[in-house]
């Protein structure tokens, strides 16, 4: 009588098991969203994610970095709306001995990747002059005064005036929207960009790491959810066993 009376709770833990297993593996295709400003670099005539923050990049004179400010997630990509070239963005720009010149194209993105449906700023290109070492956040200083918090590039130009890769729970419509391209002017000669030190990139990676944080935290709470139940399924087992002989 005692076996049957276990054979019901071994069926419940196993379904148990079975559904916390299968919430484990479902949870991370919902990636979060984030609105913030992501850092890429022209490679073969298309953006292309940089393979490091820009703060830990340095560019070779003749290069292109690409900025665009938007709303997307591990599954989606906002690269900036317009490609120019090197000569498109430099080609008036003449070359400084002992520095070099690197593009960057600045794309605020579009109303419906700010927080409040706001108008952007224009995208805009720049030429900066740098020394031979800067980094591309000194680039990026020539499109405008680059404010940080936490490690994270949080606004350029003043865009963004405060938040900083702020989650986002429900991406709009408009959000999810095909990015349509945009023209950007060549810009005439521009001034050697002023150094930002301290400033520092996003390009997506402490994103990432935090939603990996997440994800992480979640197994572990429900691993223990798990554990504690199992345990008490046994310990009610036991009681139901000793009561049935």
């Amino acid at each position: 009588m005692s076996r049957a009376r276990r054979a019901p709770l071994r069926v419940v833990l196993a379904t148990l098991v079975a559904a916390c297993l299968a919430a484990l593996t479902v949870a991370p295709a919902h990636a979060a969203a984030f609105r913030y400003w992501g850092f890429y670099q022209l490679t073969n005539g298309a953006w292309a994610f940089a393979q490091k923050g820009s703060d830990q990049t340095v560019p070779k004179d003749g290069s292109v970095d690409g900025w665009r400010f938007a709303v997307a997630d591990e599954a989606s990509t906002r690269f900036p709306r317009a490609v120019l070239t090197f000569d498109q963005v430099c080609g008036n720009t003449a070359a400084e001995a002992g520095k070099k010149r690197v593009g960057v194209v600045v794309d605020f993105g579009r109303p419906a990747d700010s927080a409040d449906n706001a108008t952007p700023p224009e995208p805009k290109a720049v030429c900066a002059v740098v020394a031979t070492d800067a980094t591309s956040t000194a680039v990026l200083a020539a499109a405008g005064e680059v404010r940080t918090e936490k490690g994270l590039v949080c606004g350029v130009a003043g865009y963004p005036a405060k938040e900083c890769g702020a989650p986002v729970k429900n991406v709009t419509p408009e959000a999810k929207a095909a990015d349509q391209p945009v023209t950007i002017a060549a810009p005439a000669a521009t001034p050697a960009a002023a150094p930002s030190p301290g400033a520092t990139d996003v390009a997506g990676t402490p994103l990432t790491a935090s939603d990996s944080g997440s994800n992480v935290a979640a197994y572990v709470i429900a691993v223990l959810v798990l554990l504690a139940l199992a345990a008490y399924l046994v310990v009610r087992s036991r009681s139901r066993a000793r009561r049935g002989a």
